[in-house]
């Protein structure tokens, strides 16, 4: 199908950007830069094997992991080990929910994260959310998220951060599983808002949208 513009023939401006356009006939997606990052994505989206991948050629990383593996749950201790293994030997484990304070030390060495999912679980945990009423735990749950999110702004690290969008899928059926979808999609939206980038992987491709 083709579509014809008229333009004036004194419009030079006009057209002289279709003839530009026409030429390019495309628009090539934008790249990573070397400052903070997010990445989204669902469950097996290649969302943690991209954040790795931006660090790959780099013998020294921080890795961040904020997941805290049960005795009791072997599937768990199995996930958490395939994550381990694939890490190269040079990078740092840090297993630790004190995302803020890494995030602000003096250094030159990158950091990933992996993931802000788990680390809000944990934080909705100490401070009671699944127990208590809203009116109990709202004012902790904002000061730590206002300081993770200040400490992502401030930081003069390269960072990656990697969470999950579960705000596209089906209607948690129970209070607490609708509680943590929505303050989920509340964190990544803040986190995003105070990150230089924004990408979001599907089927193992990511793709920067800011």
């Amino acid at each position: 199908m083709q579509f014809r513009v008229d333009i004036s023939d004194d419009d030079e401006l006009a057209t002289a950007l279709l003839a530009a356009l026409a030429k390019r006939g495309s628009v090539e997606p934008m790249g990573r830069g070397h400052g903070t990052a997010l990445v989204l994505g669902g469950a097996r989206s290649g969302k943690s094997r991209w954040a790795e991948a931006q660090f790959e050629s780099r013998d020294a990383v921080d890795y961040v992991a904020t997941s805290l593996v049960p005795e009791n749950d072997p599937e768990w201790s199995a996930r958490v080990e395939l994550h381990r293994a694939r890490r190269p030997r040079g990078w740092s484990t840090l297993e630790t929910m004190e995302i803020s304070a890494i995030l602000r030390e003096d250094s030159d060495t990158p950091v990933l994260v992996d993931c802000l999912a788990l680390w809000l679980a944990r934080v909705l945990d100490d401070v009671g959310a699944w127990e208590l009423g809203e009116d109990q735990w709202r004012e902790e749950l904002t000061g730590r998220t206002d300081d993770l999110v200040d400490a992502i702004q401030r930081t003069r690290r390269e960072v990656v951060l990697v969470s999950n969008e579960v705000g596209s899928g089906v209607v948690p059926g129970t209070a607490s599983g609708r509680l943590y979808r929505d303050e989920l999609g509340r964190l990544n939206a803040r986190v995003a808002a105070g990150c230089d980038e924004l990408w979001l992987c599907i089927g193992g491709v990511a793709r920067r949208w800011r």
